[in-house]
């Protein structure tokens, strides 16, 4: 559960990012729409994994954890993959 829980939080991350106007890579055009509400359900499906896995307290911090380090990681990521913004 927990990997589910890791790899639904990290792609949330990913499709909030790229359905972002800050995006540097270029998502299809499906994903650049509808990224908002694909990531707020993976965030919703995540967070859910990790409170079956760990209990409410410690699920909430340890998805919140998991999530902003993915969101960090994206642009930086993608800065250091020298992609031009859009």
């Amino acid at each position: 559960m927990t990997i589910a829980g890791a790899l639904a939080a990290v792609l949330s991350a990913f499709a909030l990012f790229a359905g972002s106007g800050h995006c540097r890579w270029r998502p299809p055009m499906a994903l650049r729409r509808h990224g908002s509400l694909a990531g707020i359900v993976l965030a919703i499906a995540s967070l859910a994994a990790w409170i079956v896995a760990l209990g409410v307290g410690a699920g909430l911090c340890t998805m919140l954890a998991c999530w902003m380090l993915a969101m960090v990681a994206l642009p930086c990521l993608a800065a250091l993959a020298g992609s031009s913004p859009r």
